[in-house]
């Protein structure tokens, strides 16, 4: 996790007064004054333009500018500012996402979203003082992204593709920019690189394109195929034409105006795209083994002593899933009515009861066992959570003996907790 988070605001915002500060107080600390509220009458005003905007990005621009210009020097700004840039971009509307969202990166420098959509507004709009821009600000995010590193624990493959597309998107915005400056090599080089963090359809594409503006167009012929032929989830079938017309076209020019031997070209860039994308997936798997499993039994779970454990190798029998937090109180009242079920059937060979941890923090958890002299035969879920989407803690859900989910309990039920797990073991344990 980054040192500085970014923000992240809400309408709700703009109808709360000013936060407080709850740093401890000491005899030699000097108090900053108290934060400024607005006016009641502003208060009412804000409230009553939110309202008004209903669900509609476009009505609570109109309500919200209307504001700013009655009251322009309202404490609020900043907020009202940062949610005006989430509604430009929102309508796509690149004029005001660059005018609202340069004014939240004054204040906040390394907000994610801002910076991306920013960095690409300008592009859009284009000109060479807003290119510069745009690539001073895609430059600022491709140096956040990098200094977050490799990512880790739950969910860490999914963490580490979002970060390399939004890296590689970064860097296309440099190279559109540096291409609609004429700068050819630049630009082409960028895409290159753009390709090598995240092949996609839309970098092999760049990359073609900056070549053919280059004068290589044998070059860019094999870039395209490889962008026609990559698998793509994010590619359209609309941009699978484009660029099939393009190859075309390109190819033909080469050619003699025949596509003959182009179908060849095709199937060595997918069997290249191929390779480059399965090697990919590797690397991915290689951070979180979990990423590609689609169900419990696919999974392996790790020990509070770092040891692995199949879900595969309990086929057979029941499997009690109980998901808990240090930090959650329920969890802590509902503990000794889990024990008591686990003690109602005592050592049984077709019937397993895992705890399984999702703080983010591992390092709490042990201290936490200790303190509390819980069993330390603990798991982390590492991601299974996710994959059962677990939206409360605790949560019990039950396999059955063939994996499969028999029931589940969301929240803890104090009155009859112990009466309706054991009733849905049982019947769990009595199916065949």
């Amino acid at each position: 996790m980054r040192k500085s988070q970014i923000r992240i605001r809400t309408l709700a915002l703009f109808c709360a007064v000013a936060g407080f500060t709850f740093a401890q107080q000491t005899p030699f600390s000097i108090q900053p004054p108290p934060a400024a509220k607005p006016s009641d009458a502003e208060q009412e005003e804000l409230m009553k333009a939110v309202n008004e905007a209903g669900n509609s990005s476009l009505d609570l621009i109109r309500t919200l500018e209307k504001y700013l210009e009655k009251y322009p020097q309202t404490v609020q700004r900043p907020d009202i500012e940062f949610t005006l840039a989430k509604a430009a971009i929102e309508n796509k509307d690149h004029p005001r996402t660059v005018k609202y969202g340069e004014r939240v990166l004054s204040r906040n420098p390394e907000d994610v979203l801002i910076l991306d959509r920013t960095a690409q507004a300008l592009l859009a709009l284009g000109g060479p003082e807003n290119l510069q821009q745009s690539i001073k600000y895609a430059r600022k995010l491709e140096d956040l992204i990098q200094g977050m590193g490799k990512a880790d624990g739950n969910d860490a493959a999914q963490h580490q593709e979002d970060r390399d597309r939004a890296l590689a998107r970064m860097v296309l915005v440099q190279s559109r920019a540096r291409a609609m400056l004429d700068e050819k090599l630049e630009a082409s080089q960028l895409a290159a690189r753009a390709f090598e963090i995240y092949p996609s359809e839309e970098s092999a594409r760049v990359w073609s394109e900056s070549l053919v503006r280059m004068g290589r167009e044998p070059e860019a012929v094999t870039h395209l195929a490889e962008a026609f032929a990559i698998p793509d989830p994010h590619s359209t079938d609309a941009d699978r034409q484009t660029d099939r017309q393009r190859l075309g076209e390109l190819y033909s020019q080469l050619h003699g105006g025949s596509e003959k031997g182009l179908g060849d070209v095709i199937l060595e860039a997918y069997d290249r795209t191929t390779a480059i994308t399965n090697l990919r997936h590797q690397k991915l798997m290689a951070l979180d083994p979990n990423s590609a499993a689609a169900n419990p039994s696919e999974f392996t779970i790790t020990g509070l002593d770092g040891k692995k454990l199949k879900m595969a190798s309990l086929e057979g029998k029941v499997v009690v899933l109980d998901f808990w937090a240090t930090w959650c109180a329920p969890c802590r009242a509902q503990h000794p009515l889990y024990e008591e079920v686990k003690k109602h059937y005592g050592k049984r060979d077709d019937l397993v009861f895992l705890p399984l941890d999702t703080d983010e923090d591992h390092s709490v958890v042990q201290p936490f066992l200790e303190e509390n002299m819980w069993d330390k035969l603990v798991y982390f879920d590492d991601g299974l959570a996710r994959l059962l989407q677990v939206q409360q803690i605790p949560t019990t859900v039950l396999l059955d003996k063939h994996g499969k989910i028999a029931s589940r309990m969301n929240g803890f039920l104090p009155e009859n907790f112990v009466q309706v797990l054991t009733a849905r073991i049982d019947a769990a344990l009595a199916d065949k």
